[in-house]
């Protein structure tokens, strides 16, 4: 059995990416059955992601937001935690960017990104804790309370929306703008610095940065600091930690706490960077498409970031497919659901027959 165990670049690197090309093919002979182009296809969806400035820009305002849940997702998952509660808790998080922004005076959009990260991480951990601690201290399960604080969690923003936060005489369930000085730099913006030329009608902005510090502080925290080993450890397993002096009560909810911040920052790129003001469907589903980011990216920092710059490409390139072949965006999310199946549920699919030949070419060194 121990020949059979695949190298780690195996594990990361070529077993999501064969998944990948699999669904892919799959996803082309569906396309072929609907009567479209398979070949055409990928052009149009290679060229609209990556093939200009524009699709770049829409690719990487994406990308960030599943960075962001995606590194929720992680960080539960190290401890075997399953926070499917990413979407609830950037709700959140949107609702304390929109708070601070609001009703504090800010003379630069520097401190207003200091004071936005730190309220979309506050709320963003406080709506995370509760069901922390119902696991922690009450037994319920993570995944049941997860889910159904993402349903409290959309009827107070409407809530908020609606009788607190909307302008008198609007009918638009959003809040006001917020003050010019808040606004955050764009990339084409950031870009001009430098020379190099970018599209202007992109909402990417300076919180892609903050996206890719938060995967290497998030590496840090998880295989670098004594917390980070005790959640590894805790994950691994419960009963060694335990023996071991590391308490279950308190890594769940650090875990939590952690988890929650992290999706509520992804409300720093969709309301302050890209809307300016905060709407009712601020999220657009990106906490559950953080689920498939950490699960493709073997809930590894770096693999996260990977796994959401294809999900950045897909939903960018899917985009313009639905526009220029006309074909339906059920049928794009159904190649988005492909890549989700091979990466997550039918991983063992594919890793099975690899480690089969991998123990037959290992037998045949030996």
């Amino acid at each position: 059995m121990a020949t059979r165990r695949l190298p780690h670049w195996v594990d990361v690197v070529f077993v999501p990416l064969l998944s990948i090309l699999i669904a892919f093919v799959i996803s082309g002979v569906v396309i072929w059955y609907v009567g479209q182009d398979p070949v055409r296809a990928v052009q149009v969806m290679v060229n609209g992601a990556l093939g200009s400035s524009y699709g770049w820009g829409y690719t990487l305002y994406y990308a960030t937001n599943f960075m962001f849940t995606g590194l929720a997702v992680a960080v539960a998952f190290q401890a075997r935690l399953f926070n499917i509660g990413g979407e609830g808790q950037a709700l959140l998080g949107g609702l304390g960017v929109a708070l601070v922004c609001l009703y504090l005076p800010w003379p630069h959009w520097s401190l207003a990104l200091i004071a936005a990260t730190l309220g979309a991480a506050l709320f963003g951990a406080a709506w995370a804790a509760v069901p922390g601690y119902l696991q922690a201290r009450r037994g319920s399960h993570i995944v049941i309370t997860t889910i159904m604080f993402n349903f409290i969690a959309a009827a107070l923003l409407n809530w908020a929306l609606v009788t607190q936060l909307r302008p008198t005489g609007s009918m638009d369930p959003s809040s006001p703008r917020f003050p010019e000085e808040t606004r955050l730099p764009r990339l084409h913006e950031m870009l001009d610095l430098f020379g190099i030329p970018f599209s202007r009608a992109t909402p990417a902005n300076v919180t892609l940065l903050v996206a890719l510090l938060a995967c290497v502080l998030v590496w840090y925290l998880l295989w670098r600091t004594r917390l980070g080993y005790q959640i590894r450890a805790f994950g691994h397993s419960e009963q060694a930690a335990v023996y071991a002096g590391i308490s279950p009560v308190r890594i769940t909810m650090y875990v939590m706490v952690i988890s929650g911040a992290l999706a509520g920052l992804m409300a720093i790129n969709s309301v302050l960077g890209a809307q300016g003001r905060l709407v009712l469907n601020a999220v657009e589903g990106a906490g559950f498409i953080g689920i498939a980011v950490a699960l493709m990216g073997r809930s590894h920092p770096f693999g996260v970031f990977l796994a959401a710059m294809l999900f950045g490409f897909l939903y960018q390139g899917g985009g313009e497919l639905a526009f220029e072949m006309s074909i339906p965006r059920e049928l794009v999310v159904v190649i988005q659901a492909l890549v989700i199946l091979f990466t997550g549920a039918l991983d063992n699919l594919v890793r099975m027959p690899i480690e089969r030949v991998w123990a037959a070419l290992q037998r045949r060194r030996a």
